[in-house]
């Protein structure tokens, strides 16, 4: 391996002189340890990005680290003989920026066992505009369908449709063969909710609950990215044996229900973790992005791409919700 000079990366300190972040000039010495040594690509903003890199939100738990949950390049160096130089590989979660150096930096070093090479099917720009937001609602869909979830049991309802998790549920749950309703309290997105594949849109503050612990079915099954009071509205009219996935909680961490749903219907109510998805599971969920739930509309849900030095104006677009759609972080010039 040639030697590589310091190279940039967005870094995130706490310490005696407060909480901050910014360009820096780092050596491959000063990476966590990992088998996998990359040169990076991109990588993408997501919610607890932002959070990280503002401090307004205790995603990290050491410091100093570099930010980005996501990442995706080409292997430079490995002691795991499963890669090697030149390998197109991916990461996302799996405690980058959280309890080690995440993806916003021109080099990373990644645990082989979760380092996931590039399926065929895919660009390291398209897997990063996927990235934690894709495999979320496509593991989301893994789930339901273990659990029996099929298109006859009526429309998949997704809740926050209009953030990057929501419209990339659209387009692969469409995909997928599967009639969507896009719940969204911004009207003024519904035609685009629609152009990505959405057969309904409905304004989430003209959707009513009627309270009763089993209400007239409307949804085959739904992916709540809201919980609170959405969850509980939802599990009353869900279909028999139908699943309603749980990946958010915009709408607060508390929600008040009965156990009618799941013992006279039968409905499933099954949790999202993405950043802890075993390896076998994980492979499988990239291999369907990349082939038969690849979204058709990633490059109208990828509306920016920056470079390290512009995420602090977009950490606080999006914290101000005022970000829409997917960005991605361009880390090599030449892409």
């Amino acid at each position: 391996m040639a030697t590589i000079p310091p190279f940039r990366a967005f870094r995130i300190h706490n310490d005696e002189a407060g909480y901050r972040a910014g360009i820096e000039n780092l050596s491959v010495d000063a990476l966590s340890p990992g088998e996998v040594l990359v040169k990076a690509a991109w990588s993408s903003v997501n919610y607890k990005d932002a959070l990280a890199g503002t401090g307004k939100g205790k995603i990290l738990r050491r410091f100093p680290l570099n930010g980005g949950i996501d990442v995706a390049g080409h292997v430079v160096a490995s002691t795991d003989p499963t890669f090697k130089e030149g390998d197109a590989v991916l990461c996302t979660g799996c405690e980058l920026s959280e309890t080690r150096d995440g993806g916003y930096a021109e080099y990373v070093r990644l645990e082989s066992r979760w380092t996931i090479p590039l399926p065929p099917g895919l660009t390291l720009r398209e897997s990063m505009a996927l990235g934690t937001a894709g495999f979320t609602a496509a593991l989301a869909l893994m789930q339901m369908e273990t659990n029996r979830q099929h298109p006859a049991l009526g429309p998949l309802a997704v809740t926050g449709a209009s953030g990057g998790v929501g419209q990339l549920a659209i387009d692969i749950f469409s995909r997928a063969g599967y009639e969507v309703h896009a719940i969204s309290g911004k009207a003024d997105h519904f035609d685009f909710l629609a152009s990505l594949g959405a057969a309904r849109c409905i304004d989430r503050h003209a959707l009513a609950f009627g309270g009763k612990p089993l209400e007239s079915v409307r949804f085959g099954g739904a992916l709540d990215n809201v919980g609170g009071a959405m969850l509980a509205g939802l599990l009353p009219q869900i279909a028999p044996y139908g699943n309603l996935a749980v990946c958010g909680n915009a709408g607060g961490i508390d929600f008040k229900s009965t156990v009618i749903p799941f013992i006279i219907r039968g409905v499933n109510l099954l949790g999202v973790a993405s950043g802890g998805t075993p390896r076998d599971l994980r492979e499988r969920i990239w291999e369907k992005l990349a082939g038969a739930w690849k979204p058709r509309h990633l490059d109208r849900i990828v509306t920016r791409e920056v470079t390290l030095e512009e995420l602090p104006q977009v950490f606080e677009r999006m914290l101000a919700g005022e970000s829409f759609g997917r960005t991605v972080v361009r880390l090599d010039p030449a892409g």
